[in-house]
């Protein structure tokens, strides 16, 4: 090797080093140390004490466990559900060309950029049962609307509400998806008769379904990471209908100071999320097309 090509890769390697000790130091040590303390008694201000497969073997027959579970997994599958939905429907209405359509779709995004704390914040206002906007519009309508968040019925489904809020995101990915299928396409299909909805089944969905995978992944993790909104809004009320996988772990780590327990239902959630993603991944080979012929 020349001396240049020496001084090349010296220079590269300082250059990430940093980033290497930084993986090392906040990625990987702590991960490794967080799968020995799931197998401890750890109390933080105690030595640990290794007590083997007893922190999962107490959690999946502890009752707050379950009911976080199910919670988790009510609000990923609606929440997931609703944003493909909801954001597939909004960038077909928003691909039109229209004049001024680029300030439509800068209000769509802005509350997706929103800190998740101002958003929970806000639409806690919203969606208090007295005084909040949403029940004084439906009163418009003769309705009278619920507590929402005060209520174990409606808690979720004011949570599943709230992040409809956020899909912007989504919504500018679908509409990268929809600007990149050929133009020819519908053209040959309205030649041949095809309706708006035949032309949505056959060209639009088939198209769009690596997009689709993609936002399925993404949302799925997020939903199963959701902490922020019942730790702002409901502190994982009323009744536990509200406490999710993520907020029960926080709150055994550093509210319980169960840390063993807090490392064992980390490792399952990473466990799950893991298996989840490779089964959406295999099925995926029935349903997504990445060919456009």
């Amino acid at each position: 090797m020349s001396s240049f090509k020496k001084v090349q890769t010296t220079a590269g390697i300082i250059c990430a080093l940093p980033s290497i000790l930084g993986f090392f130091i906040f990625v990987l040590g702590p991960a490794i140390a967080s799968a020995y303390f799931s197998f401890t008694r750890y109390t933080v201000i105690e030595q640990p004490e290794f007590i083997g497969l007893e922190n999962y073997r107490s959690l999946i027959f502890e009752d707050l466990f379950k009911v976080s579970f199910y919670n988790t997994i009510y609000l990923t599958s609606l929440g997931v559900l609703s944003t493909i939905i909801t954001a597939l429907a909004l960038a077909i209405l928003l691909n039109q060309k229209l004049k001024g359509i680029s300030i439509y779709r800068t209000v769509f995004f802005v509350p997706s950029i929103t800190p998740l704390v101002a958003n929970a914040v806000i639409w806690t206002l919203f969606l208090n049962g007295k005084y909040g906007l949403i029940n004084y519009v439906l009163s418009w309508f003769g309705i009278n609307g619920p507590a929402w968040l005060a209520d174990p019925r409606w808690a979720k489904p004011a949570l599943i509400m709230m992040g409809i809020w956020g899909v912007g995101q989504s919504i500018v990915i679908y509409l990268a998806g929809l600007q990149g299928i050929p133009l020819e396409f519908y053209e040959a299909a309205e030649v041949d008769g095809a309706g708006i909805i035949a032309r949505f089944r056959y060209i639009t969905w088939p198209l769009l379904s690596p997009t689709t995978f993609f936002i399925l992944i993404t949302s799925t993790i997020n939903h199963f990471q959701m902490f922020v909104q019942p730790y702002v809004m409901t502190q994982g009320g009323p009744a536990d209908a509200t406490m999710t996988y993520v907020y029960l772990l926080y709150n055994k780590a550093f509210g319980w100071f169960k840390m063993g327990e807090a490392c064992a239902m980390a490792w399952m959630l990473f466990i799950l999320v893991i298996t989840l993603t490779m089964l959406q991944f295999y099925f995926s080979k029935k349903w997504v097309h990445y060919e456009l012929f």
